[in-house]
């Protein structure tokens, strides 16, 4: 029955997203210019796009480094930890890349063979975030009820990874990432490992991930980490769950259009027509196919 009622909850937000009311004009209009990206700029998120990918890989691959293309794109990269069952557990693997600096956290998306995953992004009641992971945080924050429960699952784990590998390399500096729901995880790691490891150098850089708390919680993680948005084409995905139901997206946007250029939509939910929410103003408008890529030639999916 609790399938059943989020189903229910589920399609009746398609229909409210499908014939969404305009938003303050105000906001938008104040954040509505647009730039093209240069090559050399989207060139620069390569690395990160194979990371991103590379997390559908099996931890036992991961965690040897040893996954064909994928792992092959970042051949320096030290693998840390790895993790997760693909199935309650999204597969998350954290690492050292010394080309980049950084330390690495890169978490699976969505998997449709999966149930339980698909079942987490079907559900999207606010709740506050977890006062045992987020000690001190005011409950106005609030995050997805089922990405806060996917991003619990393996909290502990990362964070101990990240510290570990902080002290071992001798950086400051993490970089998370992550496609659809793996991209949701990895703004609400943001906020995890910023509580946690106070000074850190944070930046995370996430692809076609819904929408994932309200805007007090955007507002905090926005303040904490250098955030950028991916989003591609038609991709129906990034416009859920709905701003009118309280949810909101972070800063950071850059939309691929359908000439293939990257364009960079300041702000949240830029509705300038080269931004997603210009291009995808209601499911009708959208094209599933479109979540998966291609970004910059690289395609989600499989391993």
């Amino acid at each position: 029955m609790a399938v059943v009622a989020h189903l229910l909850l589920f399609f009746a937000q398609i229909l409210a997203v499908a014939f969404a009311a305009p938003v303050n004009q105000t906001l938008e209009n104040r954040q509505s210019a647009v730039s093209a990206l240069s090559a050399d700029e989207v060139a620069g998120y390569k690395p990160y796009t194979w990371y991103a990918s590379t997390a559908g890989c099996n931890p036992t691959n991961t965690s040897a480094w040893n996954c064909g293309t994928k792992c092959s794109a970042n051949p320096t990269f030290i693998p840390i930890a790895s993790g997760g069952d693909g199935g309650k557990v999204q597969y998350w693997f954290v690492g050292f890349d010394p080309s980049l600096q950084t330390i690495i956290v890169s978490y699976q998306g969505t998997d449709p063979s999966k149930i339980t995953p698909l079942i987490t992004v079907l559900r999207f009641a606010l709740t506050p975030l977890r006062s045992t992971l987020f000690p001190g945080v005011s409950s106005s924050l609030q995050t997805h009820d089922g990405f806060g429960d996917a991003h619990a699952a393996s909290a502990e784990a990362v964070l101990a990874a990240v510290r570990s590998g902080l002290s071992k390399y001798g950086v400051n500096k993490v970089t998370l990432t992550g496609h659809s729901l793996g991209g949701s995880i990895a703004i609400i790691a943001t906020a995890h490992l910023a509580i946690h490891i106070p000074g850190v150098s944070l930046r995370t850089i996430t692809y076609a991930n819904p929408r994932v708390g309200n805007q007090a919680f955007v507002d905090f993680v926005n303040a904490r980490s250098e955030m950028t948005r991916i989003t591609n084409r038609r991709d129906i995905v990034p416009i859920l769950p709905g701003r009118f139901v309280g949810f909101a997206h972070t800063r950071g946007e850059v939309h691929i259009v359908n000439s293939g250029a990257w364009i960079s939509c300041p702000g949240q939910d830029n509705t300038n027509s080269e931004c997603l929410i210009g291009y995808v103003p209601t499911l009708f408008n959208g094209n599933a196919d479109d979540h998966v890529g291609p970004y910059d030639g690289i395609t989600f999916g499989g391993c």
